[in-house]
Order: structure tokens, then C-alpha cells, then sequence
């Protein structure tokens, strides 16, 4: 399976979009210091996620998220209630 997923850090209350196949395992690097996107924020709880089957939907998906603000603003209106 193919995750989308948004974290958000307990310190900053920064958000992060991010894809991957194994997500426990993603989540555990985060709050490791092991991503240096995500280094300074840790540690980081999971608000929300999205499986596809297909690498190219959830690749698709990320990178609207990462890129187009009209994408994240509709996800954390959507989620408003989970957000730190």
C-alpha cells in the first residue's frame, strides 16, 4: 500500500505532507532527527493519512499537497478538529 500522510510536530505545531509504504516505519525516522526537512520539529504525531493502491495516485496526491494551497487548506479545514 501507497500512504499519503500529514504529521505535525508537537513543538512548532508545523505541519508535513509526505508519502510512503511503510508508514509506522516513516513516522519512527521523523521522530529519530533522521529527515532533515523534519529534524528540528520532533517529535511529530500523525493527523491524518490517505491509502491508494497506486504509486501514481499517492505520488500525485503528495506532491498536490506539498505544492498547491488551495489543496492543504481544504485538508486542514477538513481535519481542523485533530490539529494540535
Amino acid at each position: 500500500m501507497h500512504v499519503v500522510y500529514v504529521i505535525q510536530s508537537e513543538r512548532t505545531k508545523e505541519l508535513y505532507f509526505g508519502y510512503t509504504t511503510d508508514l509506522q516505519k516513516r513516522i519512527m525516522s521523523h521522530n529519530a532527527r533522521a529527515n532533515i526537512a523534519t529534524k528540528s520539529g520532533a517529535p511529530w504525531k500523525i493527523i491524518y493519512c490517505e491509502i491508494y493502491r497506486s504509486v501514481k495516485d499517492a505520488r500525485e496526491r503528495e506532491r498536490k499537497l506539498k505544492r498547491y494551497g488551495n489543496a492543504r487548506t481544504h485538508l486542514k479545514n477538513r481535519v481542523r478538529n485533530s490539529l494540535l
